[in-house]
């Protein structure tokens, strides 16, 4: 997987790699550990009917989207499936970038499946994709340094307080992209609030000034990184794996890839999420992909049924079993498989159960900047001032006006 990897964009199998045959059939997916195989079974489930090529995308979601948004707005023809980060689907729908997945097709595509990823594939009652992965943050902690993992973030500054200089470090998403929006919305639903409101209107209270006193809280404190408002996932984890963070907001690829350091899975702990209000449990952003299919595509029945197969109870196992992302298929949380790979499946599926959708909204790109913007760097966020300043940009952003 360390070639994929260093493929890049632009480059991805040929039809030989994946070992199929047929009709070529162009998959722009994130770059994720598992897909590769996914691929390579669905190509020879195919039997010659068509052979998925894999374009590797950027790791980063915002960009991800920029690269499909480009291509599919200059109707690029090359492109026949893409992997969508869960919050685009109204924005590529309204911009006639995918098609809709009619009739029996939509059926099964919602078919079994959790009803938060089922969700995220539909806009104005109608299905726009599949749900392939899904994913959901958990609180990981060293369990050979904390006793009791903290329940909220009151408890959690306490406890990481209390441990030795170079141990303290909280590890979360603070750099100025998708994985801070993610934070912040967790911050806000487990407060007991919402960004945006059905119309898109701003929908800011109290549950914002009490986001704004955490992020400040854990910025200015010995708990903080280095590094704070620069992190990302995979730098969250390395402050994680090099000892100087004792607790990690993470996504669960974290627990495999931390097999490569010799006796770390074993002191590795996990619970939920950490409550902002202690009465109230956390309500975790969802994450994942879907699968869409290009409205530009030549060959758009070959795939639907790639993109059908790539999200098949078969090849989400797979991708579980290798890269540790979370199925969207509910009775997949019973199979021990699954359980084998991810030991808090069902932390992780309660989680996925109670989490909190992003904005939905076209415009949901501008929104996500706007809420990048009033947030970073974080040890600049002012609890007085942020209703106003997030207010005022959410209101730009949704009426397509530069904040």
């Amino acid at each position: 997987m360390v070639a994929l990897a260093a493929m890049g964009v632009g480059c991805g199998f040929s039809s030989e790699d994946t070992g199929g045959g047929g009709q070529r059939v162009t998959l722009y997916g994130a770059n994720e550990v598992g897909f590769a195989e996914a691929i390579e079974a669905c190509n020879k489930q195919a039997n010659g009917r068509y052979s998925i090529s894999y374009v590797v995308l950027p790791r980063t979601a915002d960009a991800q989207r920029e690269l499909m948004a480009r291509r599919l707005a200059a109707e690029d023809s090359d492109i026949d499936i893409v992997t969508l980060d869960i919050p685009w689907t109204a924005e590529f729908a309204e911009a006639g970038w995918i098609r809709e997945w009619e009739g029996e097709r939509g059926r099964r595509a919602l078919e079994g499946r959790l009803e938060g990823p089922a969700e995220t594939v539909q806009y104005q009652d109608k299905v726009w994709a599949t749900p392939f992965t899904s994913n959901a943050q958990l609180l990981f902690y060293r369990k050979d340094r904390i006793d009791q993992p903290p329940q909220t973030w009151d408890e959690m500054f306490a406890a990481a307080e209390r441990l030795p200089a170079g141990e303290r470090g909280i590890a979360v998403q603070a750099a100025r992209y998708e994985g801070l929006t993610v934070w912040i919305n967790s911050l806000v639903a487990s407060a007991g609030g919402r960004l945006i409101d059905e119309e898109g209107n701003p929908t800011l209270d109290e549950s914002t000034r009490k986001v704004a006193e955490v992020i400040r809280r854990l910025a200015t404190s010995s708990s903080a990184p280095t590094g704070l408002s620069n992190l990302q996932e995979d730098t969250t984890n390395f402050a994680f794996q090099d000892g100087s963070a004792t607790f990690q907001l993470n996504y669960s690829f974290i627990y495999p890839a931390a097999a490569e350091i010799e006796g770390l899975q074993e002191k590795i702990g996990w619970t939920r999420w950490p409550r902002v209000d202690p009465n109230e449990p956390s309500h975790v952003t969802l994450g994942g992909f879907n699968l869409g299919v290009s409205a530009y595509s030549e060959n758009p029945e070959l795939a639907f049924e790639a993109a059908e197969c790539m999200a098949s109870p078969e090849s989400q196992t797979t991708i579980t079993g290798l890269g540790g992302l979370a199925p969207t298929t509910e009775a997949l949380y019973d199979d021990p498989k699954v359980k084998k790979a991810l030991p808090f499946a069902a932390l992780m599926r309660e989680t996925i159960d109670d989490g909190a959708p992003r904005p939905v909204s076209p415009a949901y790109s501008d929104i996500s900047l706007a809420i990048q913007k009033t947030f970073h760097p974080p040890e600049g966020v002012d609890p007085d001032a942020i209703v106003d300043e997030l207010e005022d940009r959410l209101e730009k952003a949704g009426e397509g006006k530069i904040f």
